[in-house]
Formats: structure tokens, sequence, C-alpha cells
């Protein structure tokens, strides 16, 4: 190839920097965008009134009582956060075998939802369906007598815990429990019930992960787990098998679906969203905010640079929407510009 024209210009004819020169013309040739509309707050339940505790190994996240989370709701509908994912912190006194309190129709889940339709009526409310925030064993499903998940028992379980919130007034039911054939039997008793128009957003594909010790200090779990999930959650090597449980659950009549974690998964996503071409959801879960969060106290990060170009991340790889810990600070980055 003869160079000898490269000063006067002709070489190369194509310069991708050219498109990358103007901030107003990166803006304008940008291919996926980030806004408030993409974010969901998940939000832990405290009892009590007036009342905030702290997670350790996730600073900056709050456990809060219901008068508190109202505000911190309502706050986050003023910056364009389309719903918030709630979570409760169940007593160890309130805890049994069974998880019973999940369909205790006074519970934390229950008068946090009617505390929040009644005055921040223009958020969606989001309500996790799995029975380990209850148990006394840290499971997300009852046991038999020698420790194993008891699949269809524990899916007649999730029902009623589905119907108690149903009723509270949430807008979408995420069962989180991965037991087999619970999205189709929760469709079919909110049917029955006259919840047609409750929303079911399945955590189709959610990974056995080490990335959740954070959220289950938050929602004090952890310290009642007797062994693991594996065999129930999916093992981190597969990506095939989440194809087969997004199926399963779309064909059970989940109105959308979630990839659960989100960073290490994000090939999960992008297959998910290439095969099915319906609402998907990715979460951007505890461990994964507990790192970044880490880093960007001991200044080896710039949080609000990092937290922005991690939930674009999500966006490129396919997911509509992600649930995330950042959701209030990202919000109030993206309306100051």
């Amino acid at each position: 190839m003869d160079f000898s024209n490269r000063a006067q210009g002709a070489y190369p004819r194509v310069r991708m920097r050219r498109n990358r020169s103007d901030a107003w013309l990166r803006g304008m040739v940008r291919e996926h965008t980030l806004s408030s509309a993409d974010l969901i707050w998940p939000l832990f339940v405290l009892d009590g009134e007036n009342k905030t505790d702290s997670v350790p190994s996730m600073p900056g996240v709050e456990r809060m009582s219901v008068d508190r989370l109202v505000a911190a709701v309502a706050g986050a509908a003023e910056l364009g956060i389309p719903a918030v994912a709630l979570f409760p912190v169940t007593p160890p006194d309130l805890r049994d075998e069974t998880g019973s309190a999940a369909w205790d129709p006074d519970n934390l889940m229950c008068r946090a939802t009617r505390a929040i339709r009644d005055q921040v009526p223009g958020i969606g409310i989001i309500a996790d369906v799995a029975l380990d925030p209850y148990t006394s064993h840290g499971h997300d499903g009852v046991l038999d007598a020698d420790g194993r998940i008891l699949n269809d028992e524990t899916v007649a379980l999730l029902c009623k815990q589905t119907l108690n919130q149903a009723v509270a007034g949430v807008d979408v039911i995420a069962p989180s429990d991965m037991m087999d054939g619970r999205v189709g039997a929760i469709r079919d008793a909110l049917d029955a019930a006259g919840h047609q128009d409750v929303k079911i957003m399945s955590y189709a594909a959610k990974y056995a992960s080490a990335y959740y010790g954070p959220f289950r200090d938050a929602v004090g779990s952890g310290g009642f787990l007797k062994g693991n999930k594996k065999t129930y959650q999916m093992d981190p090597a597969n990506t095939d098998e989440a194809l087969r449980e997004v199926a399963l659950d779309l064909a059970e009549g989940a109105d959308m679906v979630m990839v659960k974690p989100g960073l290490p998964y994000l090939d999960v996503i992008r297959r998910v969203k290439d095969t099915f071409r319906v609402p998907t959801m990715a979460y951007n879960v505890s461990g994964e905010y507990a790192m970044i969060r880490a880093a960007a106290d001991r200044g080896w990060l710039d949080l609000d640079k990092i937290m922005i170009e991690t939930l674009t991340g999500f966006k490129r790889a396919g997911a509509d929407a992600v649930l995330t810990y950042f959701a209030y600070e990202a919000a109030r980055l993206l309306k100051d510009g």
C-alpha cells in the first residue's frame, strides 16, 4: 500500500474517531442509553416506626421501617424511578419451618405495600415470592425429614403467599424460589382469585451464586441457612439450561423474566433476549454492589462513573430494566445530567 499521501489526509478514508470528536455527536450516535425509567430499586422493610438500620456489608444501603420506606419511595418516584422491589426483614421469633408469616395479611410486606399504594400511588410495587425470609432454616421451601426441599408442597405455600400479597395491592409478583412449576401454579391461583391483572416477573435464571451474601445479611437469613441452595438454584457453569428455564416460565405464564446475578452473567442476559425477545430484567445483586462500593470508598474507583458504566452495560447486554441498589443515586445523577 502506498502511504506517500498520508500527509494530505487521504489515508485512512474511514476514521472511526470522527464520530467521537464532539460530545453532542457522541450522544447522537450512541447505541444504548440509560434513564431512570430503566431502574428498579430493591428496598428492605424493617419492623418498627421511624427506624433505619444500616447494612454493614452494603455501605449506603439501609433497612427502613414502613414510614421511612414510604418517604424513600416518594423520593424515588420524583426522580422517575418506575418501580420498587420489596424484601422483608423477618425477626427470628416470627420464623418457622414452613415460613407461615409469608401469608400473614398484616406482615411487613403487606403493610408496606398498602402504605406505598396509599401514599405513592403512581409507582409500581414488585413483591418477592419465596419462603427464605420467613423460614427458620433459611431455605426457599419446606424441608422433609432428610433436609431435602419438597417442590410441590413448597409451590402450594408460594401460592398462599402470592394471594396474600395480591390482596395487599402489589402490581408484580416476583417468584425467586426456583421451584419447578411455580409460575404456572401462581398464574392459576391469581386468575382463579380474580387477580388477572397482577403481573409475574419470574426469576427464571437464578444461579446458586456466592454474590448473594450481603443480601442475606440484609434480610437476616444468612445465619439461618443450613447447607446450600444448589439443588434448586442453577449451576453457574450453565447457559443452555437457562434458556430451558426461561422457556418453561414463559409457557407457564410469566410476563417478564429475570437473570440473577447480573455482571458475571451478561452472556446469559444476551442469550435470553436474543432467543425470546421478551421483557428481560437483570439483577445487579448485593455482592456486585458491595464490591463497587467498597472499591469506591477506598478511592480505587470513581463511584459515579463506574455506576453509570455498569448499568449501561446491562442495557447493552439486552436488559430492559435493572434491579439495582444504585437506583436512587443513579437516577439522581441522570437527572442532573
